[in-house]
């Protein structure tokens, strides 16, 4: 056991980096191969697409092994590509500390990473060197050396930068700093280096040159131009000393040069400009919304036949429009529901008021005031909490209504002989509300244990309405249902969230129930029939149906026109029968 841990202890371990992708297992160890105490390879994989993540660990028994593969292996070549050799540092503060670490940029293409560390080892051990390269292995003019000591770093970057290197680049040398700790740039920062755009086709370095020249000394100046040496109307101008830079973006911005107004400003890197015009559309957004809160008006279930215009154009009799727009799918398809923006909140709550179950073409609308997710979210979470309720599937049938199915017409079902049947006063049934909006009563539900009680099933037997007399009623599907406090403040949106909480067959029941008692009171002949024929349709439609007496009086009353269609078919066929049957009886006699 002591020879075993005596062992682990002189295991030394290297960090290899920069692989090419296809190096595999194999081919790193055919690489270190040559150092006797060699003990194990492992090259570091994705896990879920198993791809190389281009870095690996090579083992060694023998720590002046593992030096020597530092000396021969680092910056060497390996499948076409230059590889990285450093100790392994098993502590991530260690390596995420930063200490030692130096940045460089204003490299020559020229340079590569051995190159760099010939230039730097002088300073002190070097732990790692790199320069980076694009893809098509080109050297993208940057790099980094960290060394052993933080001493070594500050004394290559008091001596190495500003220095004049190969091509006449003056290199910059810096200690580095991460991402996260980079300060958010002010109106006080200092910078050399100015970006300019808006250039003519025509316009020479030597014209820029002259121009921005009279403002101070001038390290570089290009435009940036295309394979053919065309300019691309924007380049780049480093001046020596910050102010003088500051003084030729406030001069030149804005000036006319040839044709166009040129733009002048400070050069930003791309990481940059992406957290500026993200911050920019983030607050236009925002803006855009503080705006829109109140005068935005959400409409759902509109007839995929229906355009922009269309809806604009139904919507503008309620006030001015700023826009209307259906949603689409990736084909182009509308999704059932959009946007209507108003430039006032009057206007808005105009068209919820006047569009709110609209008939429009086969569909009735549902029109609301739009909110953003997190607000309808909170809106909802702060509603069930009132209600004694959870998001989830709900422990009680809203009003404590049985579970009832209705089926289509003609359909027989087989009733169970042990089915419950539940009765609900004529004074107990949902009615509309000014507002549009239903009211559901609250009912007891009886429980699904409790002992049956003969007589009060025989008392009840002569006073069953015309649908529980024929179709089957069930007990609640939840042993102990809890009241559904404020359940007549129920919007169709609210009741729809709380509805997806079901099961679709007790969905379907829920509906039925509801619809079968205001349907009732018009059509109490027909009640059963026409409620099932308006479950046929989807759930979607039906829910808004509940909210509007106008568009549920137009369905019964459609629903009541092809009933009497289908009576008056099947009279005539029975007076035909009759017919032939009456010729058939005198020819016979």
């Amino acid at each position: 056991m002591a020879e075993e841990q005596a062992a682990i202890a002189k295991t030394a371990s290297l960090y290899v980096g920069d692989l090419h992708p296809d190096v595999n297992e194999e081919m790193l160890n055919m690489a270190f191969i040559e150092f006797k105490s060699l003990v194990s390879v492992r090259l570091c994989r994705d896990s879920s697409t198993g791809r190389s993540l281009c870095y690996g660990y090579v083992n060694f028994h023998s720590p002046e092994d593992a030096t020597r593969a530092i000396e021969m292996k680092n910056l060497s070549l390996l499948n076409g590509k230059v590889i990285r050799v450093m100790w392994s540092h098993r502590d991530p503060d260690a390596r995420k500390s930063g200490v030692g670490n130096i940045f460089i940029k204003n490299l020559s293409e020229s340079t590569d990473s051995l190159k760099l560390q010939d230039m730097f080892q002088k300073f002190g051990a070097i732990i790692s060197c790199k320069v980076v390269h694009a893809e098509d292995g080109k050297s993208k003019g940057y790099g980094f050396v960290q060394f052993e000591s933080e001493i070594s770093a500050k004394a290559a970057i008091e001596n190495m930068n500003g220095t004049i290197i190969d091509g006449g680049k003056q290199m910059y040398v810096a200690k580095f700093v991460k991402k996260s700790d980079r300060a958010v740039l002010t109106q006080e920062t200092k910078y050399s280096n100015l970006y300019m755009k808006n250039l003519d086709t025509n316009i020479s370095e030597d014209l820029l040159k002259d121009k921005f020249s009279r403002y101070g000394k001038i390290l570089s100046l290009v435009i940036s131009r295309d394979d053919n040496g065309k300019s691309r109307g924007f380049g780049f101008a480093n001046f020596d000393n910050p102010d003088d830079a500051k003084r030729a973006e406030e001069a030149l911005n804005g000036v006319q040069l040839g044709s166009k107004i040129l733009y002048v400003a400070r050069a930003q890197k791309k990481s940059e400009r992406e957290v500026l015009l993200k911050s920019q559309f983030e607050e236009k957004r925002k803006e855009k919304t503080l705006q829109c809160q109140a005068s935005n008006v959400y409409v759902k279930n509109i007839d995929d036949d229906v355009t922009d215009r269309e809806l604009k154009g139904y919507f503008s009799q309620c006030g001015t429009i700023t826009s209307a727009k259906i949603m689409k799918d990736g084909k182009g398809l509308s999704k059932g529901f959009g946007f209507v923006c108003f430039t006032t909140a009057e206007e808005a709550n105009n068209a919820v008021y006047t569009f709110h179950g609209f008939m429009l073409r086969r569909k009735p609308l549902y029109v609301a005031i739009a909110q953003r997710k997190e607000e309808r979210l909170a809106h909802l979470q702060l509603l069930y909490a009132q209600r004694g309720t959870a998001f989830g599937p709900p422990a009680v049938f809203p009003g404590g209504y049985s579970p009832v199915y209705y089926p289509s017409p003609g359909v027989v079902l087989q009733i169970p002989s042990q089915s419950r049947m539940m009765f609900q006063s004529p004074t107990m049934r949902p009615t509309w509300r000014p507002n549009g909006m239903v009211n559901y009563p609250l009912l007891p539900v009886q429980s699904p244990s409790a002992p049956p009680n003969n007589m009060r099933q025989q008392s009840n037997r002569g006073r069953m309405n015309p649908l529980q007399s024929s179709l089957p009623t069930y007990p609640p599907p939840y042993p102990h249902p809890l009241p559904l406090a404020n359940s007549r403040d129920l919007s169709s949106n609210d009741f729809g969230t709380f509805l997806s909480g079901f099961p679709p067959d007790h969905q379907k029941q829920i509906l039925g129930e509801l619809l079968y008692q205001l349907i009732e009171p018009h059509q109490p002949e027909l009640a059963s029939k026409i409620t099932g024929m308006l479950l046929e349709m989807d759930k979607s439609e039906v829910i808004p149906l509940l909210e509007s007496p106008d568009s549920l009086a137009a369905k019964v009353s459609e629903a009541v026109a092809v009933l009497k269609m289908s009576k008056s078919k099947k009279s005539s066929s029975q007076d035909s029968l009759r017919s032939s049957y009456m010729s058939s009886e005198v020819a016979a006699n």
